[in-house]
């Protein structure tokens, strides 16, 4: 068995929210059980979207880091 840190990027466009999206994902039911994610950590930024977001363009990779650097 492996034991992998994934990050993800979701942007909400619906307004779910942080805690229902951390639900969709831990509550998927994976062929035989193959994965079982558990969501450790989540952490949300509100954002002013518009199709020339830079999280919505070539190079989001710096924004990410920038908007999420005060988290870690």
């Amino acid at each position: 068995m492996k034991v992998h840190k994934v990050t993800l990027m979701i942007t909400d466009h619906d307004n779910v929210g942080a805690k229902e999206i951390e639900d969709l994902i831990e509550m998927q039911s994976y062929p035989n059980h193959c994965i079982s994610p558990i969501v450790v950590n989540i952490t949300t930024e509100e954002v002013d979207w518009s199709d020339e977001h830079p999280l919505n363009m070539k190079g989001w990779q710096t924004f990410f880091y920038r908007l999420f650097a005060r988290n870690n």
